[in-house]
């Protein structure tokens, strides 16, 4: 994810997001776009991934990542989110040779 993209990400969180959800386990991340979280940690949802069910992306101790819902407690309904001129990405970007 390259830094402008990644600070507004945080801007949103900060703003609380879609809404804030707490893990039910700890939860090691399987590659580098997944986000990593400990039992207990309140995680900032960001946006449901469209691309695939069951996923969010979140916000947790100043990083940002994909999460899977069933690894998470969803306080309330969340908000839906709001479109901006600008589009959003959620794929980090590689490099590539």
């Amino acid at each position: 994810m390259e830094p402008a993209e990644l600070a507004r990400w945080t801007r949103f969180a900060a703003k609380g997001g879609i809404g804030k959800c707490t893990a039910l386990q700890d939860c090691v991340a399987e590659s580098p776009e997944q986000l990593m979280f400990l039992k207990d940690d309140e995680i900032t949802v960001l946006m449901q991934l469209a691309d695939q069910e069951g996923w969010y992306l979140g916000y947790c101790e100043g990083v940002v990542g994909r999460f899977q819902a069933k690894h998470v407690q969803i306080y309330g309904k969340l908000k839906k989110p709001v479109m901006t001129k600008r589009s959003l990405s959620v794929t980090p970007r590689t490099a590539s040779a």
